[in-house]
């Protein structure tokens, strides 16, 4: 029940309006007295139901730090109407949860993760009444993860790291290194990665397919989309006649047939003598050794340098 206390104290600025200047006058604020004074509805509630949707909303509890909200949101540009969208989710997360929200926002291009950086002030400059600080993760401060046993320690980040830098120059070697940290992870692992680095890398043509390759490469055996996609593509063939021959040999003509795919697709030269040297190999080893250096080779010679 409201108590008369209650409604005193607000009532008093709906009949007395001009009581606010005197209010900032007594503490100190510099507030100019208003033009015009209009009373608002007070009712808050929604007209009609508004769509408000979080990316992805986790809750974290820790005996030492207690209770966190995070609330993801992936942003690909500037926004000017986010800021107050995000405001809202956090007040709301606040409100329903009664935990701490934390707000992370990733980017895929400095501009935008500079842009949704910015501590945005809501209220007048006087005396804001709210501070909105996102905490932004983006090419500009996820490591550039070239080594593959640190890749290893932690694949979640090399993951978010590949995903971030995607637009980056950068992205190439982050993806090499990628890849070959996943040769030795188990298909449950390496799976969902494959997928995420996919998806992330679609703004990015030319990095998307160099991931095809990386993947076509070791990672054959993973029953991803992509990894379906690129057996399908690149095997095949390969794999038919294969069969008809042996197994050791239809091994060795796949190989040889994601040999050429994959520099093919690197946009690689392969002369007649070279491609004859590939698809006559039967010896599964060398094949491997080849494919190895066709990940990164800059000419068909690198591929079959030391033979």
């Amino acid at each position: 029940m409201v108590s008369p206390p209650h409604e005193a104290m607000h009532r008093a600025f709906q009949e007395y309006p001009e009581l606010f200047t005197g209010v900032c006058r007594a503490l100190g604020l510099s507030f100019d007295p208003p033009d015009s004074v209009t009373l608002l509805p007070t009712d808050l509630t929604e007209d009609r139901p508004v769509e408000r949707r979080v990316d992805t909303l986790v809750r974290f509890d820790s005996e030492r730090d207690g209770s966190l909200l995070l609330a993801v949101e992936a942003q690909r540009e500037k926004d000017p109407d986010k800021p107050a969208a995000w405001a809202y989710y956090l007040s709301f997360l606040y409100t329903k949860y009664k935990v701490p929200p934390l707000l992370l926002v990733v980017c895929q291009d400095r501009a935008t993760a500079e842009w949704a950086a910015r501590t945005v002030i809501i209220g007048p400059a006087q005396w804001p009444a709210l501070a909105l600080r996102p905490l932004v993760v983006g090419p500009h401060n996820m490591p550039v993860i070239t080594d593959p046993e640190t890749a290893r320690a932690d694949l979640a980040l090399a993951t978010l790291a590949a995903i971030t830098h995607a637009k980056e120059r950068d992205v190439d070697a982050i993806l090499k290194t990628l890849s070959t940290a996943l040769r030795d992870a188990p298909e449950a692992v390496a799976d969902p990665i494959v997928e995420l680095v996919a998806r992330g890398l679609s703004s990015n043509r030319r990095a998307a397919e160099l991931w095809r390759n990386l993947v076509a490469v070791d990672l054959s055996f993973y029953k991803s989309w992509l990894s379906e996609e690129i057996r399908e593509e690149g095997r095949e063939k390969g794999l038919a006649e294969g069969r008809a021959e042996g197994r050791v040999q239809g091994l060795a003509q796949g190989k040889a047939e994601d040999i050429l795919l994959l520099l093919e697709r690197r946009g690689i030269d392969v002369p007649d003598a070279d491609r004859e040297r590939v698809t006559s190999c039967d010896d599964l080893e060398t094949l491997g050794r080849w494919f190895d250096r066709a990940i990164t080779a800059a000419s068909a010679d690198e591929v079959f340098a030391d033979e």
